[in-house]
């Protein structure tokens, strides 16, 4: 196909501004809240307005793109996405920072799942493992990244930079695209689900809500996070049925009939959980805990991201001459590993430990998405492609969602029931702290200085087997997520047969 190396790169881009933008502006809403007079509660929208609305408009894309033709929709999307991240840059009150947030992930939501399909039909089958390795380093280092960058432009400019950054690349990706990739058809025939998309946004939008605000409202203790999860639940519930019932939904139900794909979206939650939920995980754990200044926290999580890529590379290529189960098996068991070596994660652990087992954790999530991409999309049809990828699009946010909400409400939890535990043991009966001497005189919990001393060292002891328990628990999602294995099949080795349905992926 000609211009593809110009058609991959502009693709590439506009993957890595979407998943750069779900983390950049983490590090920046404490500047944020003092330029937009929000509190600390308020200006969490800033985040959560973009991945509702996101998550909201993944789901239909399959159905945009057939209806309105690929190009078209991809340019839009872009140039909202870009207009949309100078809005932000520009807002002066919190609701004119969530309106135009809501605008960049209703346009953002389409980038991810539309490159992944056009970097599908423009290579043959047997490159796709390498175009899937080049797209996926978008895709899986543009999070690990985000934080960085964001904490980078937020020091050096202002935080409102860290939405002019994408002004340049935008522009790049309209361009290329407008130029060069080939026109898609479109029909105009067909009719818009309604209903079903009524009814998923619904459950999507709620489910979204309900994980971000949980924490902070206390979960199930709040009226308001009741709420939400009722209206999650009766949303998923009535788009199932009306899946199931309704002639024409917007999704078909043939996607899922395809084992390899549903059990590449059953995976695909597994891995959304953990990828994101390490990283929420890591930045305060260095900070609270290695006492690492923000910067060289930053540095320090940084060799993850290389880990990531130099695996997808790897893996790429080794996907078209070896069974890509055994690729993803491979990667589960050192995704595992590393987990397990979080466990034995304390303050005095040195740096060179930390970055080598955040090093391989990066390499072993690119050994488990690059052959997973090949594997979701061996047996499901052509036509069926910018659905499937949507939906695989839509499982990884969801799953990253759910990973950082059960992580972080963990971790809380954790910290006050073992906080409690050892707390016991500090009493004036207590042998131990009876000893006498300077360091049990400074500890006496009789004196004032004595127990704030005290409360402070079981707290920090409390926080690191907080740490612990959550990194077990993602090492167990790891390798439950291995059995998904047992239903995949390998896929049948490529011809040199062009695809019927898109005869352009062959030069």
């Amino acid at each position: 196909m000609p211009h593809r190396a110009i058609i991959t790169v502009c693709a590439m881009v506009a993957t890595l501004m979407q998943a750069l933008d779900s983390t950049i502006a983490n590090v920046a809403l404490p500047y944020m809240q003092g330029s937009l007079s929000a509190t600390s509660d308020q200006i969490t929208w800033v985040l959560t307005s973009y991945v509702v609305a996101a998550a909201i408009m993944t789901a239909p894309v399959g159905w945009l793109a057939a209806r309105f033709g690929r190009k078209n929709l991809f340019l839009l999307c872009l140039v909202g996405f870009t207009v949309a991240s100078m809005l932000c840059g520009v807002a002066q009150s919190l609701p004119q920072m969530v309106a135009f947030r809501l605008l960049q992930g209703v346009f953002g939501a389409a980038l991810v799942p539309l490159s992944q399909a056009l970097m599908l039909d423009i290579y043959p089958p047997a490159m796709r493992g390498t175009a899937m390795a080049v797209w996926g380093m978008g895709v899986m280092v543009g999070p690990i990244l985000g934080p960085t960058l964001g904490g980078y432009l937020t020091d050096v400019y202002n935080w409102r930079y860290v939405f002019y950054v994408n002004l340049p690349f935008g522009l790049l990706a309209i361009t290329g695209l407008a130029v060069f990739m080939p026109k898609s058809p479109i029909n105009a025939a067909l009719r818009f689900d309604w209903t079903g998309f009524g009814v998923l946004a619904l459950g999507l939008g709620a489910l979204q809500m309900m994980l971000d605000r949980g924490q902070d409202k206390d979960w199930f203790s709040s009226g308001e996070v009741i709420t939400e999860a009722v209206l999650a639940g009766l949303g998923i519930y009535l788009f199932l049925v009306h899946l199931l019932t309704f002639d024409k939904p917007f999704i078909s139900p043939r996607i899922f009939k395809d084992v390899n794909f549903s059990a590449a979206l059953a995976m695909m939650f597994a891995i959304g959980v953990v990828l994101l939920a390490t990283s929420a995980l890591l930045a305060p754990w260095l900070q609270t805990l290695g006492n690492y200044p923000v910067a060289t926290a930053g540095l320090v999580m940084a060799p993850r991201g290389i880990g990531t890529m130099a695996s997808m590379l790897l893996a790429g290529r080794l996907a078209a001459r070896f069974d890509p189960r055994k690729l993803m098996a491979f990667g589960l068991l050192l995704l595992t590993w590393s987990l397990y070596e979080s466990t034995t994660w304390t303050p005095d652990i040195g740096a060179s430990s930390l970055i080598g087992t955040l090093m391989v954790q990066g390499a072993a999530l690119g050994f488990v998405f690059i052959p997973l991409q090949v594997l979701a999309f061996a047996t499901l049809p052509a036509a069926l492609r910018t659905d499937g990828t949507a939906l695989l699009s839509l499982f990884r946010n969801v799953g990253s969602a759910i990973g950082i909400s059960v992580t972080s409400a963990l971790l809380a939890r954790n910290v006050q029931v073992v906080h409690s535990e050892l707390g016991a043991f500090v009493t004036p009966f207590n042998r131990a702290l009876q000893a006498g001497g300077a360091v049990t005189h400074l500890l006496n919990p009789g004196r004032s200085a004595g127990a704030q001393v005290l409360d402070a060292l079981i707290n920090n002891q409390a926080l690191i087997i907080a740490y612990i328990d959550d990194y077990k628990f993602m090492m167990l999602t790891t390798l439950l997520a291995l059995l998904l294995l047992l239903v995949m099949r390998r896929p049948v080795a490529a011809t040199a047969k062009p695809d019927a349905a898109h005869p352009a992926v062959i030069d």
